[in-house]
């Protein structure tokens, strides 16, 4: 498994990313070649956040794999910082993809996503836009914003709004963003503040990581009318959802209806799983055997038999 530095533009800066390729033993031959799978992290992640864990495993099972950093987060550019923008973030995939679709040694008809939380929502919608793609994994997936906001308590509700329309209005007069912390403990003014999180989302996190846990405010305005679920019934190409049973940050059930509402939609469930339990351990081990098995099947990493001359 071979990993290599790399950066694409997304409309005026750089996004930094991490091309990883098989080695000689694991990549299949293939004059086609490789299968290559795009990756990018949850809300306010960044891609040393257990993304590299998944990219390995993709490339030791014969895929290429394209591991990114969003604009203004992690080690790509883009100002001001930590300012999540669902547009832009969209438009980072869609550069993302015509990236690795002008690679060497890239099928660029066998581009497969994967997302996992906030941008397992990214996924869905970038494949409904996209008919070339050639598989979908959404782990975790935030795919309802509506539910989502029905589960916050009403008191944590109304002071993230406060947050989200002080740091608005600062933008209209020209100010700086208004960070807040992505995640907290419960009862705190933070994005995510269920039971759990704060110690799961840094315990993926490692030591020296260019994350920041902070995010501006303003986004939490747009969460409600983000819902991916609703085109479901536009992607094309084959969809695993992966569901943690106990999650209590992307409730599970908005999940769940994506893959019934999908055309080609396929469901694993991860009972006694929480939100974080999937990036490590041995819910981690169960889910990327997944992942590499729909993935290997989906892309048909070895080609189709040439047909036996026809007899004369």
């Amino acid at each position: 498994m071979l990993r290599e530095d790399v950066t694409f533009d997304a409309w005026g800066s750089r996004c930094a990313a991490w091309l990883y390729r098989p080695d000689q033993a694991a990549a299949v031959a293939d004059p086609r070649g490789l299968p290559c799978v795009v990756l990018a992290h949850g809300f306010a992640g960044v891609r040393e956040a257990r993304l590299d864990a998944f990219a390995a495993r993709f490339a030791s099972a014969g895929f290429a794999a394209l591991v990114f950093d969003y604009r203004g987060f992690g080690a790509s550019e883009g100002q001001p910082r930590q300012l999540l923008s669902i547009p832009g973030q969209l438009a980072d995939w869609a550069a993302a993809i015509s990236y690795a679709r002008s690679l060497d040694g890239v099928d660029p008809e066998r581009i497969a996503l994967w997302g996992t939380s906030f941008s397992g929502g990214h996924v869905v919608t970038t494949a409904a836009r996209d008919h070339r793609i050639a598989a979908v994994i959404a782990q975790a997936p935030f795919v309802d914003g509506l539910r989502q906001a029905l589960s916050e308590p009403i008191p944590q509700a109304l002071r993230l709004t406060a947050a989200a329309l002080r740091d608005e209005l600062g933008a209209v007069r020209g100010a700086p963003p208004r960070l807040i912390p992505a995640v907290g403990p419960p009862g705190s003014l933070a994005a995510m503040t269920q039971p759990g999180s704060e110690a799961g989302y840094h315990a993926i996190v490692p030591a020296g990581a260019p994350w920041s846990n902070a995010v501006a405010a303003r986004v939490l305005l747009r969460l409600t009318a983000y819902r991916p679920l609703r085109h479901a019934a536009e992607i094309a190409c084959p969809l695993l959802v992966a569901v943690c049973d106990e999650d209590e940050v992307t409730p599970p059930q908005p999940a769940l209806t994506l893959a019934e509402r999908a055309p080609r939609g396929e469901l694993v469930r991860y009972a006694g799983a929480g939100h974080f339990d999937i990036y490590a351990g041995e819910t981690f081990e169960r889910a990327v055997a997944d992942q590499i098995a729909f993935f290997t099947e989906q892309l048909r990493t070895t080609p189709a038999p040439l047909p036996e001359p026809a007899l004369v």
